[in-house]
């Protein structure tokens, strides 16, 4: 069975990928692969792409993404996301994903790797012999065992290095404010209070950190002079970590004994720039961006990030966002079912509550209560998301609006559209499910909420205090089990016509010989009656007792909706005749 119902989804690759990343990519993708691509062309062909997939080369900017018209996400194979506009995907709705832990091993052997070529200067002694010299007293180095190598960024990276350093028999300084203490201990490293500590400690200084506003240029004139006399720099994280004109300076004053570059402010480097300089320094050892470039790392990140475009293009949760809430692995599973069911639940109260003849969009203020297990889950930013844009697809899907983790938030804003999430361990003492997920509308004011709202598809009063939405999942498939007063048990899914009326004998029959003659097809029905339980309410409170008494009491309780799947759209002119000819008190379809 395809993945897609549609035309599958096109992938643009403007570089080199790993070929069983893109074998991943092609078994359900349309994937085109465009090298070469200048930055002109790359705007011009950009908006029919959903998946923008890159390593280093390709600048994703802020143009490109105001283009990209129907991009959802931009995967780059690699760590950092330096060529992504991040704030301006942020804004569009564009999830941004890397392959945060697939270079791991490649980057930390060749900060190794590096390092020790440094120490024992074998590019220098490599190219003498090649030359036909045999200078064996020209290339003395100096050995690593028993030297302090000072890290910078104790991540993962930095975490793999120092592990390699320790095997080396070097002992191992690092600076970094959010390092677990247990961590760096359990690795033997020593975890400093400040940069100036490390700087004067260190044989060998290392950095792996992200450039950020706070790292560019965080190892610059004064931080390199309270560097031992002699000592050794690398740079296998990111270009302009270290201000190139004051490490050049550095070097050709003797201070340092030598530097190992592997990533540059400016690459490929422009003839007779700072970077140039410092790759023609005899005592830099230099390689061009090689930190990630193992046949092994490049198969890892490829496969990471094809994988997570897969995902994200089936509607599943971003796993490596860089633009979104980190979601745990066990998170990750429990949500995914309801991100879907309150998608749905979003949707369709619009549907049927805002956008039906008649309704009102004046309700902009909603109480999102999660009890039982769901309630458990500490990150429900993905279902905060789900409902904003279940809220506002049926409404906006003509704007092209990508409603997602990455700017839920702000979409709301915008649209002033307030949302409290609750939680409740619980579960609802009413309810027979471990989960379940409520939305209630809240009125506009306590005065108005005991007050009829404007009449839905033919006329029958609509109860403002009534518009509450529950659901759960019964296994990864939703469910809704309320609807208003009304007790129900439905998949929301595919086409509904929800039909409200009183119980009586032979309204289905009249139903179907209406739907029969307009040509519609019934694949299934159910019948919601009034519920007991949940007869009144409008509120946290009223949600869980019945203020004014058994529903049983009032004639109300006769009514029932009757919720038809159908084969395709219903017109406003059948929901009339419904109302007119059928003898039901409202109808109002919905697509889910």
């Amino acid at each position: 069975m395809p993945l897609f119902k549609e035309a599958p989804p096109k992938v643009l690759v403007p570089e080199k990928l790993s070929p069983d990343g893109l074998a991943l990519l092609r078994s359900s993708l349309d994937v085109e692969e465009r090298k070469g691509l200048s930055p002109e062309e790359l705007l011009e062909i950009i908006p029919t792409y959903e998946a923008l997939l890159v390593r280093s080369e390709t600048k994703v900017t802020a143009p490109v993404l105001r283009a990209a018209r129907n991009l959802k996400v931009v995967a780059r194979a690699g760590v950092g996301v330096d060529n992504v506009d991040v704030e301006e995907a942020t804004k569009l709705g564009i999830v941004v994903v890397n392959s945060p832990s697939g270079n791991i091993g490649a980057a930390a052997e060749h900060t190794i790797a590096l390092m020790m070529s440094m120490a024992r200067k074998i590019p220098e002694g490599c190219a003498s012999l090649k030359e036909g010299k045999w200078e064996r007293s020209k290339f003395v180095g100096v050995e690593v065992k028993g030297k302090i190598l000072g890290i910078i960024g104790l991540g993962k990276v930095g975490l793999t290095v120092a592990r390699l350093a320790k095997g080396l028999g070097m002992t191992v300084n690092a600076l970094d404010p959010y390092a677990s203490p247990a961590v760096a201990a359990s690795a033997s490293v020593t975890l400093v209070s400040s940069l100036a500590e490390l700087l004067a400690s260190a044989d060998f200084l290392t950095i792996h950190t992200p450039l950020i506003a706070s790292t560019r240029g965080m190892i610059a004139e004064a931080e390199l002079a309270q560097m031992k006399p002699g000592a050794r720099i690398l740079n296998v994280a990111r270009g302009g970590t270290i201000d190139e004109v004051a490490l050049l300076a550095a070097l050709e004053s003797g201070h340092l004994g030598g530097a190992a570059v592997d990533v540059f402010t400016s690459e490929p480097p422009v003839p007779e720039s700072t970077a140039a300089k410092l790759i023609a320094h005899p005592r830099a050892v230099v390689t061009p961006h090689l930190g990630a470039s193992t046949v092994e790392a490049q198969e890892n990140v490829s496969v990471d990030v094809c994988e997570q475009v897969l995902e994200i293009l089936k509607g599943l949760l971003p796993r490596s966002a860089v633009n979104a809430p980190i979601i745990l692995p066990e998170e990750y599973q429990k949500l995914q079912p309801f991100v879907r069911l309150v998608e749905k639940i979003g949707s369709l109260y619009t549907q049927h509550y805002a956008t039906a003849p008649g309704g009102s969009m004046t309700r902009n203020t909603f109480d999102l209560i999660y009890q039982g297990e769901v309630a458990s889950i500490n990150n429900t930013k993905p279902l905060f998301a789900a409902l904003v844009k279940g809220l506002l697809s049926p409404i906006s899907s003509t704007e092209g609006i990508n409603i997602n983790i990455v700017n839920a938030e702000l979409v709301a804003r915008e649209r002033g559209i307030f949302i409290s999430e609750q939680h409740s361990r619980d579960p609802s003492e009413h309810s027979s499910y471990s989960s379940l997920v409520t939305l209630v509308a809240r009125p506009p004011s306590r005065a108005s909420s005991r007050a009829p709202a404007a009449t839905d598809t033919g006329g029958a009063p609509q109860v403002q205090h009534q518009r509450i939405i529950s659901g759960t999942c019964s296994g990864d498939q939703p469910l809704i089990t309320r609807l208003g007063r009304f007790e129900a048990s439905f998949e929301p899914q595919g086409t509904l016509l929800i039909c409200e009326n009183y119980d009586s004998p032979g309204k289905i029959g009249v139903v179907g010989s209406i739907l029969g003659r307009e040509g519609v097809n019934i694949n299934f029905m159910t019948v919601a009656p009034v519920s007991p339980k949940l007869a009144v309410g409008g509120n946290i409170e009223d949600i869980k007792a019945t203020k004014d008494g058994p529903a049983s009491a009032d004639p109300a309780s006769k009514e029932a909706l009757m919720i038809l799947g159908v084969d395709r759209g219903v017109s406003h002119s059948v929901t009339s005749d419904l109302v007119k000819e059928g003898g039901v008190l409202s109808a109002c379809a919905v697509t889910l």
